[in-house]
């Protein structure tokens, strides 16, 4: 059974700010083409004093409905997610229902015994949202539709827990399913340098939201995979999660797939991987006063600031050994590309990139490339400083902090990520906590060979796919990593990327080859099926609903 019309709700509809961005705008060509503009995405508002990057209004859609919707407190924009397969999009101001805030959540607690005393930070806002957008489902569907029409209600993560379960209540016609993907609470214990996968049999959820003080989330996102038609995750691993700190085993496990439709072919692949390679060096020989030239190895991490959860202590570690090791063969350039708490591009360093001349003396501070509000508590910062990392003149790896997000107009490297990624010759993501793992099958798209480990569900599909361990040469290194074997998975790393520095180029091309067909296992046309597996288990019980 297929849906007649599918609402997707996301805190990352149309707002760029972590990788549920990347799953929904690559997944929604493929939705697109099977479902063509009936399925509606539903994120926040976030830009009433100014536009939206990713967003094209459109009055001409659902003509009457907006101006109607208005007369019931319903402030809508709506439009076109700019992404491949222009799906429509309606971004919802959620502001409005602040004052309502203690009503929802009695309502909430009545109903579905969800604590939200112990709320902070973003717990009411996501909430708001959430809300709002479950009234956007149920204003649509008493305008346009009726018993008649079967529809998904999906919503991601614990941010649309509210609304799930006031469609649930209110509109049991609508079907809903919920994907997770990362435990709220997993994450914090993992992110609290709490040993995750060894005690996950023994750890109560319930027990450690309070000890971590995230009951609230913890309480929505538990309730609503209790209470929604069907239960989704990304992963086998966090399926596992779900079941010990959720107590509710998943319906379904939906990995996230990739559209390469704008991954450049042929002639300007290698144009761009040539401008890429030549910008990355440009930038780090003006910060460095060196003359790295392309035959330089060039390595990357990139991700969320996680610092202990996306291994980004892992990796600073791997290139401090790397550089006291006898078996590399090139010079290194390594960075570090995840956003921190960014003050402002360098003055001094877009000057000498400007002037297009060349520097033998370093400028102060040669490891970062913009100016931070917390220079002294940086983690980046503080573990370079610790190891003693300070890019020397002799030093045959040099580690560079990108700390800001590559849209293209940062103000130092001005190329967007995707026109970065592909200049690499590895990237490295060695994650300790990682449901999924997009940045390694970014990577891959672009025939950048990379290293991740088994604890992210993107390595353990890598591996399932080969049948047994990957290795570089199968254009994924996948690293066993354990709560305990930091130093091992450091060593690792180095190995490797001491090994392909020392790769010919028969064996490069069969790496970065082989990178590329594994990509191509992992586009969505390929991962879609699971997805309308789960839309008509959660549809089956909708009916069932019906008929009562």
């Amino acid at each position: 059974m297929l849906p007649d019309y599918i609402f997707e709700a996301s805190w990352e509809v149309c707002n760029k700010v972590g990788g549920i961005y990347t799953v929904l705008s690559t997944r929604a060509k493929t939705l697109q083409e099977q479902f063509a503009d009936h399925i509606i995405f539903i994120g926040p508002d976030c830009w009433t004093k100014k536009e939206c990057p990713y967003f094209i209004a459109d009055d001409t859609l659902f003509e009457g409905w907006k101006d109607e919707a208005l007369k019931d407190g319903l402030k809508l924009r709506i439009g076109r997610w700019d992404v491949p397969g222009k799906p429509i999009a309606i971004l919802v101001d959620f502001q409005p229902y602040f004052e309502k805030k203690n009503d929802i959540y009695t309502w909430l607690w009545e109903n579905y015994k969800v604590d939200s005393l112990h709320a902070y930070g973003d717990y009411d806002e996501a909430s708001m949202f959430s809300y709002a957008a479950a009234l956007v489902v149920e204003s649509f569907y008493k305008k346009f539709l009726n018993k008649s029409h079967k529809v998904v209600f999906h919503g991601n993560e614990w941010m649309t827990g509210l609304g799930l379960l006031y469609i649930n209540k209110v509109l049991p016609e609508v079907a809903t399913l919920f994907t997770t993907h990362a435990t709220s609470i997993g994450r914090s214990i993992a992110g609290n340098n709490k040993p995750l996968y060894d005690y996950l049999f023994a750890y109560n959820g319930d027990q450690m939201s309070e000890e971590l003080n995230i009951q609230s989330k913890h309480s929505i996102e538990k309730q609503t995979a209790h209470h929604v038609d069907c239960f989704t995750t990304v992963s086998d691993i966090t399926a596992n999660e779900c079941l010990e700190l959720l107590d509710k085993p998943v319906d379904f496990v939906l990995p996230n797939g990739f559209d390469n439709s704008f991954v450049p072919k042929g002639a300007t692949f290698t144009r761009k991987r040539k401008a890429a390679r030549k910008r990355l060096l440009d930038v780090a020989n003006a910060l460095l006063g060196t003359d790295l030239d392309d035959d330089t190895l060039i390595v990357s991490t990139s991700g969320r600031y996680e610092f202990r959860n996306k291994g980004v202590d892992v990796y600073i570690e791997a290139m401090n050994r790397l550089l006291r090791d006898k078996e590399l063969k090139k010079k290194v350039l390594a960075f570090i590309e995840v956003p921190g708490w960014v003050g402002e591009p360098r003055t001094d360093l877009v000057e000498r990139l400007n002037s297009g001349k060349k520097y033998d003396t370093p400028l102060e501070v040669p490891e970062i490339t913009h100016w931070l509000h917390n220079m002294s508590h940086d983690n980046v910062l503080g573990m370079l400083k610790f190891l003693d990392m300070h890019n020397s003149a002799d030093d045959n790896v040099k580690l560079i902090f990108l700390p800001c997000y590559l849209t293209g107009n940062d103000g130092v490297l001005n190329m967007p990520y995707y026109d970065l990624v592909l200049g690499n010759d590895i990237c490295i993501y060695p994650s300790y906590y990682e449901p999924w793992g997009y940045t390694p099958l970014e990577a891959i798209a672009f025939k950048v060979p990379c290293i991740t480990t088994d604890l992210a569900g993107f390595g353990l599909w890598a591996n399932s796919e080969k049948g047994a361990y990957s290795e570089i040469e199968d254009g994924v290194k996948v690293i066993h990593r354990t709560d305990y074997n930091y130093s091992e998975v450091a060593d690792v790393i180095k190995d490797t990327v001491a090994l392909y520095s020392g790769f010919t180029e028969k064996e490069i091309k069969k790496s970065r080859d082989n990178a590329e067909k594994l990509s191509k296992k992992a586009l969505w046309s390929k991962f879609i099926i699971y997805y309308m597996q789960a839309y008509d288990f959660a549809l089956q019980k909708a009916e069932t609903r019906k008929r009562i």
